[in-house]
């Protein structure tokens, strides 16, 4: 799963609003393919990440206009993410 944060809209606000979203889906239509895991990958970084240390590790290169994605993924039941800087 892909967060892209921006200036406008941190990392936190992103995971939020995709949370909602598929919540959201979830409830209107039912379990579709992955909405689930996708649901808890989003719960348990928000939960068990420190994101006040997440964001200031990547708004520098947001001010510096670069283009900021995180890669987040499941290992071992962890959440674990990669951040990307293009």
């Amino acid at each position: 799963m892909e967060l892209e944060p921006e200036l406008s809209a941190c990392v936190e606000t992103q995971a939020k609003r995709q949370y909602e979203q598929i919540l959201d889906q979830l409830l209107k239509k039912g379990e579709e393919k992955g909405l689930g895991e996708k649901l808890e990958l989003l719960r348990l970084f928000l939960e068990s990440t420190d994101l006040t240390k997440l964001r200031n590790a990547y708004e520098k290169y947001l001010v510096q206009e670069k283009q900021v994605k995180f890669i987040l993924y499941l290992e071992k039941g962890k959440t674990r993410y990669e951040l990307i800087i293009t």
